[in-house]
């Protein structure tokens, strides 16, 4: 008889699942099923994510681990944002060791075996400036390099700072800024609330496209 960890493997075909998945897979009462994931996990078969979202352990997964995707399935929606975005696209020369993400709920952290993902809530948080990238198996949703500036600006209140100053703190390279949009903060600006982006989009062309 096939284990239930195998099950799982054979009729998932993503690496990422929920109890509600399990559920379908695993017969027996919950209380069994619950036993079973407790010692799949107990043995490293199992990665436990949050509560009822797991991830295969490294010996059962088909591939790497994509940070960026798993981020949208342990806390959404949400979109990759912030520090993790500008690394991403190369506009700050730090790595993002935690996975930075924006969602429209509070709040929260999640300290998992893969890493710390953290999620900040932005009121009025939308889609504008946010792109679906593939890959290879990896679907992910993230912010392009304005956007997430952007968001990095709201979040941390620093509308009262001119783009360049921001900019300047976190080493973003001259001509790199030259790219950012203008056209998307007065976008965001009307979701976002304009409060702590008004000194921004009173700001004369420099640095703006």
């Amino acid at each position: 008889m096939p284990s239930a960890i195998s099950l799982l493997r054979t009729q998932i075909s993503s690496d990422v699942f929920t109890d509600t998945e399990v559920a379908m897979i695993l017969s027996g009462t919950p209380a069994r099923r619950y036993a079973l994931i407790k010692r799949a996990l107990a043995r490293g078969d199992l990665l436990q994510l949050r509560r009822g979202v797991y991830c295969f352990g490294s010996e059962y997964q088909r591939q790497a681990p994509n940070l960026f995707e798993l981020a949208q399935k342990i806390y959404g929606p949400s979109y990759i944002s912030l520090e993790s975005a500008l690394s991403f696209h190369g506009w700050i020369p730090e790595a993002a060791y935690t996975t930075t993400s924006v969602c429209s709920k509070r709040s929260k952290d999640f300290d998992t075996p893969l890493g710390l993902f953290s999620f900040t809530r932005i009121p009025g948080c939308n889609m504008l400036g946010v792109q679906r990238l593939t890959d290879g198996p990896a679907v992910m949703l993230m912010a392009d390099p304005s956007k997430a500036l952007i968001d990095y600006i709201y979040v941390h209140k620093l509308g009262a700072q001119s783009l360049h100053e921001v900019a300047s703190s976190l080493r973003i390279e001259p001509t790199l800024l030259a790219t950012f949009s203008r056209d998307l903060l007065a976008e965001v600006a009307d979701h976002y609330g304009r409060g702590r982006l008004t000194t921004l989009l009173a700001t004369g062309q420099g640095g703006f496209s």
